[in-house]
């Protein structure tokens, strides 16, 4: 393996998120597959690069990076691509949505995927209260207007970030029929946009996603590895 990075990952995790961000950047590196079958993930190996036991990791050169959101950010900044500088007065509300996207949306969305890890003792009642939330959350992004990331053609790490939630939302809530993307037309049009993009057409092509990913999810059918 000669590239600079080493993407440690799972088929429709969160290292999706990060695939999509170095094929926009048109950055090589190796993906390395984290068999949650067999809890790879929970190994002394993987928690030796991340003490939570949760993928995504990407190793660069100054050494193996954790959480989603920051490998993102320094990817944007090593790069300096996909976020404003740190002069630009656009700096502000990019750096909110993102850490939004982070704390609140995918915070939500674990919930709403493993309610059994929060303490539930009804887990399909803690997914009710979940999917309200998630829609409320859905409702202030497609009416924000500090957020111009979401309506143009300029890849952005918020893109990257938002694209496979708003995937894992229609499939992974304990159910399909209750969500439906269309009552939210900007984040509709976001993801029919984004999913023409040669970066996610390849990561889709990666980790078998179909070929409307984002906008009409089809269960993940990976060639290699199990994204449960």
């Amino acid at each position: 393996m000669n590239s600079e990075f080493r993407l440690h990952y799972a088929p429709d995790n969160a290292s999706l998120c990060v695939r999509i961000a170095l094929l926009e950047m048109n950055l090589t590196f190796d993906p390395v597959l984290v068999n949650r079958k067999q809890r790879a993930q929970k190994s002394a190996q993987f928690l030796a690069m991340n003490p939570n036991g949760l993928i995504p990791v990407l190793e660069t050169p100054d050494g193996p990076m954790f959480e989603t959101a920051a490998i993102l950010q320094w990817l944007a900044d090593r790069e300096q691509v996909m976020m404003p500088p740190q002069d630009s007065p656009a700096r502000v509300p990019a750096l909110q949505w993102l850490f939004w996207l982070s704390n609140t949306l995918h915070g939500t969305l674990r919930m709403l995927f493993y309610p059994d890890q929060y303490g539930a003792d009804d887990p399909e009642k803690l997914r009710l209260v979940t999917r309200a939330r998630l829609i409320a959350q859905l409702d202030l992004l497609e009416n924000a207007t500090t957020a111009p990331w979401r309506d143009g053609d300029t890849p952005s790490i918020h893109g990257c970030y938002l694209a496979p939630m708003l995937r894992w939302s229609a499939l992974y809530g304990g159910s399909t029929d209750w969500f439906d993307l269309s009552r939210w037309p900007h984040l509709q049009a976001f993801a029919k946009r984004i999913e023409t993009r040669p970066a996610v057409i390849a990561a889709a092509k990666s980790e078998g996603l179909g070929s409307t990913p984002i906008s009409a999810p089809s269960p993940c059918v990976p060639p290699e590895g199990s994204a449960l």
